[in-house]
């Protein structure tokens, strides 16, 4: 470990827990899950749960970093307006539009006013790493057939770019030299087209795509309009349906990948059918992205939580083998893709980008 190289915190927060990391440069000097009790988290406003987030995260370097000083914070990025791919400096204005949480509560939204608010105690700078908003997308890849409705780029951007950043440095190649489809397996299936370092088509894992641990991916929308216009139906259900108990979990009674494979192991006929369906989805978008590159790929990475069950991969790998090898790399660093971004610009690798909040209603 190099004693000079810079300090970074990262704060990554989650549904339950805040995710903290403390670097010396690449090097992981600490790390922690903070749990956070149920009752400090009945609160669906994200803004309720600043003060007892941030605190938890002084106390994490108070005990960690005991009298150091940072060189930088870095705090994951929530549901900000469409964003271009890089490191973004964190500012106030960004801070306060993710806790009014116009595009919607998740806890992501609290990894930027931390950081933040840290950066400040600190007298050092703020940033945030490929939000889920990162939006490259062609002109082409836009429209829809309806008059003012456009596709939205969300996707998981920090995984997806940081394991092509890691495949390229394995082959030896710039990354902007490089043709990928990467498929993002988690809790949502997220997939993206990578061209010249810029991700020119994703599928959206909150408007399309393959169903996946909780989320119903792409219901047909006359389906989508019988939920909406059912008798009793409210909009805080139905998303819930979609989103949250949808996937495995409406078709199987679980969310977790690893009971799914293991009952199909089993010979479970259902969970066998789901898990094929599943990798058909999956492998059908894979198909489109590949038409986003003109056929012209050089790999097709799999990536995320469900990457490490090999009874979701190998269905996906023998469906798509023949547009471009199949490259599985398991798992999700958050934390050091984060840090790994700030590292970056702090070496003038990268400049720092800034943030334009979008019109109102994007």
């Amino acid at each position: 470990m190099n004693p000079a190289a810079p300090l970074v915190l990262v704060v990554n927060p989650g549904a339950g827990s805040t995710k903290l990391g403390l670097f010396r440069g690449e090097a992981l000097v600490a790390e922690e899950a903070l749990r956070h009790p149920p009752e400090v988290l009945a609160s669906p406003r994200m803004v309720d749960q600043l003060p007892m987030r941030l605190e938890a995260a002084r106390a994490f370097l108070a005990r960690v970093a005991p009298g150091e000083r940072l060189d930088a914070t870095v705090g994951r990025g929530g549901l900000l307006g469409p964003v271009p791919a890089g490191t973004l400096r964190a500012t106030p204005e960004m801070a306060e539009e993710l806790l009014r949480a116009p595009r919607g509560e998740h806890a992501s939204n609290l990894g930027v006013p931390i950081a933040l608010a840290l950066a400040g105690e600190q007298g050092c700078p703020a940033f945030t790493v490929d939000p889920v908003s990162v939006d490259e997308l062609l002109p082409e890849a836009r429209p829809t057939g309806l008059a003012g409705v456009e596709r939205r780029s969300f996707a998981h951007a920090l995984n997806i770019r940081a394991v092509a950043r890691r495949h390229a440095r394995t082959e030896g190649r710039p990354l902007e030299t490089l043709r990928l489809v990467v498929a993002h397996l988690g809790t949502g299936v997220s997939l993206a087209a990578l061209r010249e370092e810029r991700m020119v088509d994703v599928v959206n894992p909150q408007d399309e795509g393959p169903f996946a641990g909780d989320r119903a991916g792409g219901v047909p929308v006359t389906a989508v309009v019988d939920l909406c216009f059912a008798p009793g139906a409210e909009r805080g259900a139905v998303r819930r349906r979609l989103f949250g108990d949808g996937g495995l979990y409406s078709l199987l009674g679980t969310r977790d990948a690893r009971e799914a494979v293991a009952r199909a192991a089993a010979g479970d006929a259902a969970a066998v059918l789901v898990l094929e369906a599943m990798a058909y989805q999956v492998a059908k978008s894979i198909g489109a992205m590949a038409v986003a590159l003109e056929g012209q790929v050089d790999a097709v990475l799999l990536t995320g939580g469900m990457a490490w069950q090999e009874g979701v991969v190998e269905p996906i790998r023998r469906r798509v083998a023949w547009i471009a090898p199949v490259v599985v790399l398991p798992g999700e660093d958050e934390l050091g893709a984060l840090a790994g971004g700030v590292l970056r610009v702090l070496s003038g690798e990268e400049a720092a980008r800034d943030y334009a909040p979008p019109p109102s209603g994007r």
